[in-house]
């Protein structure tokens, strides 16, 4: 299958900019979202603050992208190439959008130094404008791609990986400390940034944040089982024979996306519809998908692990509403998840009026004219 069909390259300065300005704003609300969405099957109050750090970290990377094709269509033989988004399934810059962007920064010193510094560039096209009388479009991209690598320069973005970090929690009772491990990627089939927060206990010789064995090996196995094909049962099960002696209590993950907009991508169903009637309003013809899974342990077991030993092994709640049919349980991979729609109030109203099947179980989290968040089911 040729993924590309999906893509949409934004060949004009204006069409990019807007882009960019409606990430803006939508980003600027999740932050908003983060503190309504407070309980237990959706997040935790302590894992708030880690929510908040990679939205920021998604706001600096469409930041420094926003100013590498800040002048597409006017230097397009300047750019290797245009920005493309996911038009069908995600709304987000494609997965190499990142790749790329994480290859720059690794250059970015060096492009720094041979950049003009930015007063001199200002002061250069004052006296182009003044002499020629002309748009100095090229001494205007050598801005745009200063403030790029300026940005890239500064860390903090969320990249196309973004690896494991660990937070020591309290200990349980003795020798048995609780960790949260949180990480994030850029999922490459979805094009959409997931964000993962998993709560262990360690029940090892040698405290996990101090073990230069185990906690390496932690990191490279959690990175590599990120995909969002993968159910959180998987994840979940797969590292609790991986380490015998780290114990996996609670796995969320959370989706940031799709985006759907109806001047950049391409809605099938109810969505397509409302979003149609509501862009008729500048700004408001979006909305922005949020979902949580959440796989909780119930308990534990002890399986034999030779003639003399045996391991812990957790026991997860699978979906209750699927209890009298194992089957669909394993197909779902997690205890509970919960869905959710951030939009602004004329889609909401429009929707509202509408009432297509398959939305009354979303949450529905609607912005009003003045940023106020107000959440409905």
């Amino acid at each position: 299958m040729d993924l590309t069909l999906d893509h949409r390259t934004l060949e004009e300065a204006h069409e990019t900019r807007r882009y960019f300005a409606k990430f803006e704003r939508i980003i600027s609300h999740l932050q908003g979202v983060a503190e309504s969405v407070i309980n237990e099957n959706t997040a935790l109050a302590s894992e708030i603050p880690v929510l908040k750090e990679y939205l920021e970290a998604l706001s600096g990377t469409f930041t420094a992208l926003s100013y590498k094709y800040l002048l597409a269509g006017r230097v397009s033989d300047m750019l290797p190439s245009l920005l493309n988004i996911d038009r069908q399934d995600s709304g987000f810059p494609i997965y190499q959008e990142l790749l790329q962007m994480a290859n720059d920064a690794m250059q970015a010193d060096k492009h720094l130094l041979s950049l003009p510094a930015m007063r001199e560039l200002k002061l250069e096209m004052v006296n182009h404008i003044l002499r020629e009388q002309s748009s100095p479009t090229n001494l205007q991209f050598a801005a745009s791609q200063r403030q790029y690598y300026e940005e890239l320069a500064k860390g903090d973005l969320f990249w196309a990986r973004n690896d494991p970090r660990l937070a020591w929690m309290g200990n349980v009772v003795d020798n048995r400390r609780l960790y949260r491990v949180h990480w994030a990627v850029y999922d490459s089939q979805q094009n959409i940034p997931l964000i993962y927060i998993l709560d262990l206990e360690d029940s090892g010789k040698w405290p996990l944040a101090k073990d230069e064995r185990r906690w390496p090996r932690v990191q490279s196995h959690l990175t590599a089982q990120s995909s969002a094909s993968l159910k959180l049962v998987t994840i979940a099960r797969g590292f609790d024979r991986d380490f015998d002696d780290l114990h996996p209590k609670r796995l969320r993950r959370f989706f940031l996306g799709p985006m759907y907009s109806h001047t950049f991508t391409q809605q099938s169903g109810p969505l397509r519809d409302v979003l149609a009637e509501a862009a008729g309003r500048p700004g408001e013809d979006w909305a922005l998908a949020w979902t949580t899974e959440t796989l909780v342990a119930s308990g534990s077991e002890f399986e034999s692990a030779g003639f003399f030993s045996s391991v812990e092994r957790q026991i997860y709640q699978l979906d209750p509403l699927s209890a009298h049919n194992p089957a669909s349980q394993e197909v779902a991979g997690h205890t509970h998840q919960q869905r959710s729609l951030i939009l602004p109030q004329r889609p909401y109203q429009i929707l509202e009026e509408r009432n297509p099947p398959g939305f009354a179980n979303i949450r529905k989290y609607v912005v009003s004219p003045s940023g106020k968040i107000l959440s409905y089911k």
